[in-house]
């Protein structure tokens, strides 16, 4: 991955990439990339990944109902981070949908958009550790074409409001 970054640029404003997920931690990364972007006049670009595992070839009547109602619970998921977005700092947030593998879908989102300057994920506080796609991109993460900000979970809005 070459593409080189843009996002300060005459003509052109820094983003920060945030993956949309269900985890309850989720809602620190669409936070203080809110706060970011409000901050530096910038924009929050929101991705969701589709797994795309389950499908059977042979079924495809019932694999296209599955990504019919998969795209439906990511939009879904995406209207209210857009909405947790706008009510924080008065922004409307691009979004994204992708299926596939997260890790490869996050890196493609970045290299087709030369203004993202950062992606901003969310750690777990429980036991199970830090969350999948940390994990995921922890072991690439000295390859990584942009900074990855990582939010820890138990930080309360307050905290993220003297961090943004």
């Amino acid at each position: 991955m070459s593409t080189q970054r843009r996002s300060y640029e005459q003509g052109h404003k820094p983003k920060c990439l945030v993956v949309v997920d269900d985890s309850a931690e989720g809602d620190r990364a669409v936070y203080y990339a809110s706060r970011w972007a409000m901050r530096v006049g910038g924009g929050v670009v929101m991705l969701r990944v589709i797994d795309t595992g389950d499908r059977n070839q042979q079924w495809l009547g019932v694999a296209d109902i599955m990504q019919a109602e998969a795209t439906e619970i990511a939009n879904a998921a995406l209207d209210r981070a857009a909405g947790r977005a706008n009510g924080i700092a008065a922004i409307t947030p691009e979004r994204v949908i992708r299926e596939g593998d997260p890790g490869e879908q996050i890196l493609d989102v970045i290299d087709k958009d030369v203004d993202i300057a950062m992606l901003v994920l969310a750690a777990s506080e429980g036991a199970e550790g830090p969350g999948p796609i940390i994990t995921l991109l922890a072991k690439t993460a000295g390859t990584f074409p942009i900074p990855i900000t990582l939010i820890p979970g138990n930080l309360g809005d307050t905290d993220l409001d003297a961090l943004s």
